[in-house]
């Protein structure tokens, strides 16, 4: 009978341990994840405000790449939702432009596929230029530049034939937006005409990559130009410099 006791005892205490064994641990919830805000990142209610602050930026790359500033600050808009869209607010990328043949600084995000890369600015300007120079110096967008530097629409439409875009309606949202807040006014103000003097003087317009130990002393002595010069033409509000960004070096 002691035997039989035992070996109910023994079973029952096996089978108590055997089953705390197959209890698991619930699963830790995932953190959740907090985008942080790049630095130099500007805050905006909404596109009027966004206009407000972008609208000498987009004037003064039409004069430097004969872009309609009307089209810039419209793509701008549409692009990055006025400023506060994910790419503009952790990478100050405002056009959406993906990395490409890219060597700076990256962020990751989900658009036409998941996780895709696309390029980060220090600073907006910075995104500004480089979209300027994205549409100037690619084959495939030369018929726009073309058009004369107030047609608009003619501008909307060729970008979504030369691939800019994948929706078909791009081109009625970027016309919209333009006509909604009368950005195609800008085109005229960047028409600014010169006086005869300045009309008689070459400019020569250089491109000069960010090399390591480069500064904008530097750079200014080597083109026989200034600092002050450099930033202006760039839109540069600060004197840093990313290895790999582009700069245009205006001389006469």
């Amino acid at each position: 009978m002691n035997r039989i006791v035992f070996f109910i005892l023994l079973g029952s205490l096996l089978t108590s341990c055997g089953s705390r064994r197959k209890v698991k641990a619930p699963p830790t919830p995932p953190k959740e994840v907090v985008v942080k805000p790049s630095k130099n990142t500007p805050n905006f209610n909404n596109a009027l405000e966004y206009i407000a602050y972008f609208k000498q930026t987009a004037v003064k790359e039409m004069q430097l790449f004969n872009i309609p500033a009307s089209i810039t600050l419209a793509q701008g808009i549409l692009e990055s939702g006025s400023g506060k869209g994910r790419l503009a607010r952790v990478a100050n990328n405002h056009f959406g432009i993906k990395c490409h043949d890219w060597t700076g600084a990256r962020v990751y995000h989900d658009d036409d596929k998941d996780q895709e890369c696309f390029r980060k600015y220090k600073d907006p300007n910075q995104s500004y230029r480089d979209h300027s120079e994205f549409l100037a110096y690619r084959k495939r967008y030369a018929g726009l530049f073309k058009l004369k530097a107030d047609d608009y629409k003619g501008w909307a439409k060729g970008l979504r034939k030369a691939g800019y875009a994948t929706d078909p309606n791009y081109p009625k949202k970027l016309i919209t937006l333009i006509e909604r807040y009368e950005l195609y006014k800008f085109d005229k103000k960047s028409k600014r005409s010169r006086s005869k003097k300045e009309q008689t003087i070459k400019t020569t317009k250089k491109r000069h990559t960010v090399r390591k130990g480069d500064t904008l002393y530097s750079i200014s002595k080597l083109y026989n130009t200034t600092v002050d010069a450099i930033k202006q033409q760039n839109g540069l509000n600060t004197t840093d410099l990313t290895i790999g960004q582009t700069l245009i070096i205006s001389s006469n």
